[in-house]
């Protein structure tokens, strides 16, 4: 067991309606069970509703800890995906570059051999 921070007491706050310090609210930072702590007090209550609600809050664990691995591996693989957009970023815009330079040849610097033709006359 251990005594929450005040700012995971703040954040609780904010998702729970306590009331104020000076009307009757907590004057103290509350206490919260690790998991390991919630299975040692499952073996020491007795009672058949303490021992099921102590069943729940070690499932809520087990679940808990399974969405913060599946959120690790999604992490993982977004900053995988990160690093391969950035390589394909950089190839992308060289493509891209090199179409613009072939879509625009460069003038040639000569001047043309021969006569020019003099515009026609309308008349």
């Amino acid at each position: 067991m251990f005594q929450i921070t005040p700012r995971e007491f703040a954040a609780l706050r904010l998702q729970f309606a306590t009331s104020n310090k000076g009307r009757g609210g907590r004057r103290s930072l509350p206490y919260a069970f690790t998991e390991h702590g919630a299975i040692m007090a499952a073996t020491v209550l007795n009672s058949e509703h303490a021992v099921s609600m102590s069943v729940f809050v070690v499932r809520a664990f087990v679940r808990l800890r399974a969405m913060l691995a599946a959120n690790r591996e999604l992490a993982g693989k977004i900053e995988e995906l990160e690093t391969h957009l950035e390589t394909h970023d950089g190839a992308i815009r060289e493509i891209f570059h090199v179409i613009r330079r072939l879509m625009n040849p460069p003038r040639s610097r000569r001047s043309k051999i021969g006569f020019a033709l003099p515009p026609a006359r309308t008349g």
